[in-house]
């Protein structure tokens, strides 16, 4: 693909939405597999009472009206204390932090842990041995998320690219447990993907390189990041 092609396909706009401003794509079918639609805001007719706390909306109190507000996640209605937290909600592409109710807050904030620090594992990459179905022979090579996330690469004495959204199974492989207890030893992980246009499932293992300590470290933090992904990826697609 050009790099004029990949740009335009890459192109972002900005956008208002009742819930605020958004970066998205120029394209919706370029957007990254981990993104979340806007839902559909509960009707102001239907909001009669906060979903968290019961307060009937426009009750005066001594401290005025009980007002209602949506979350710009769930789109459900909530009182003003019920809903006061703004939190950035990337996964829509929101430019700025937006308000949310207690329980779609906490998630956000997980997930604000995957954009900050995961995401930039995958964009990295790491070192793997890679056998590719049912061969014998593994391949040394580098495993990276695309720029745009929405493609796998890898890269050593050939170059495969594998759409993120056509990834159906992830499973980080492990051995044993450490002297004293604790977890299991992450040694790789096992992918199976569609191909579009053919016929069945594809699968690939990664294998961690173990004689290489900074190399090993890096490659478990990226199996860890892509188990996350992955998770993100079916909430997306089960949405």
């Amino acid at each position: 693909m050009s790099s004029e092609v990949s740009a335009r396909r890459d192109a972002k706009k900005l956008v208002r939405s009742p819930s605020g401003l958004r970066m998205v794509p120029e394209h919706r079918a370029f957007g990254s597999p981990f993104g979340l639609e806007e839902p559909q805001w509960v009707p102001d007719k239907e909001c009669r009472r906060c979903m968290q706390c019961d307060a009937k909306f426009d009750f005066l109190t001594r401290k005025g009206l009980i007002s209602q507000h949506h979350c710009r996640r769930c789109g459900k209605c909530f009182c003003d204390r019920c809903c006061s937290q703004k939190v950035p909600l990337r996964r829509m592409c929101f430019v700025d932090p937006v308000r949310q109710c207690a329980e779609c807050a906490l998630v956000s904030l997980k997930e604000a842990e995957f954009y900050d620090k995961q995401l930039k594992v995958l964009l990295s990459g790491a070192t793997f041995l890679v056998t590719f179905g049912n061969s014998e022979k593994p391949e040394t090579m580098t495993c990276r998320l695309s720029n745009n996330q929405r493609y796998l690469f890898l890269d050593g004495d050939s170059h495969y690219e594998i759409e993120i959204v056509h990834i159906s199974t992830v499973q980080i492989l492990t051995e044993g447990f450490p002297p004293g207890g604790g977890n299991a030893r992450a040694t790789g992980m096992f992918l199976q993907y569609t191909v579009p246009g053919t016929e069945g499932v594809t699968q690939l293992k990664l294998t961690v390189v173990e004689d290489v300590t900074v190399g090993r470290r890096q490659a478990v933090a990226w199996l860890v990041a892509m188990h996350k992904a992955a998770k993100l990826l079916y909430e997306s697609r089960d949405q």
